[in-house]
């Protein structure tokens, strides 16, 4: 007889079990996104870093190339970090940089989370490499883009046939919440949802204005 405990699913992500690695938010690599808006792009973006400050994610930033040719990490998230060393290389696979995979190890934790520009090039070389090494490695699709609909679909299908898991830059917030009784991030959770969560967040400032509703009443 298979049993129902009111705990969490393995495979739901933790605040603590995870590195986040924002690899090349960069101007030249969004001038030729088109698989996603480049304002969804950039919310998108801006909602993850926040989550990741909210509740103390290990994060790497990373760029490629930044003064010579890619430009600067996307301002949305560089003020979310504003002390953090970001990681430059001449690699297109972050993962092939010894100076990211070292402090990968440093933070040693099992999960790698990846969102960056362009999918097919700078999200599938770390994610195979990270599956090939044993982690497993969760993509955050909606932060992510490439040159066109089929060079973003055809890299997050091969990624997925290795083994990654999908996701979205919202479920990944409400993931590391899970529980609106958590007080301690329950503020923060809904500014960052009004501030970047469209229209989820169009529904908690209508029904606070409105109602004074909160979310878990």
């Amino acid at each position: 007889m298979t049993t129902a405990f009111p705990k969490p699913g393995k495979q739901l992500l933790h605040s603590q079990d995870h590195t986040l690695i924002l690899i090349d938010h960069q101007s030249q690599m969004a001038f030729a996104t088109k698989s996603i808006d480049a304002i969804m792009l950039r919310n998108n973006a801006a909602l993850i870093s926040k989550s990741a400050s909210l509740f103390n994610v290990s994060t790497i930033l990373t760029t490629v190339a930044e003064k010579t040719f890619s430009g600067p990490i996307f301002g949305e998230i560089k003020s979310v970090f504003p002390n953090a060393s970001v990681i430059d290389r001449s690699t297109m696979n972050c993962w092939e940089d010894k100076n990211v995979t070292d402090v990968v190890n440093q933070i040693g934790k099992p999960r790698i989370v990846l969102a960056g520009l362009w999918t097919s090039v700078c999200i599938v070389g770390p994610a195979l490499s990270a599956i090939d090494q044993g982690f497993e490695v969760y993509i955050i699709a909606d932060a992510c883009g490439d040159v066109s609909d089929e060079a973003h679909g055809r890299a997050m299908d091969r990624m997925v046939q290795a083994g990654a898991v999908p996701m979205t830059s919202l479920q990944y917030l409400l993931e590391l919440q899970r529980d609106w009784a958590r007080k301690e991030t329950y503020n923060g959770v809904a500014e960052i949802a009004v501030a970047n969560g469209g229209a989820y967040g169009l529904g908690m400032i209508y029904a606070g204005a409105m109602f004074g509703a909160h979310e878990g009443e």
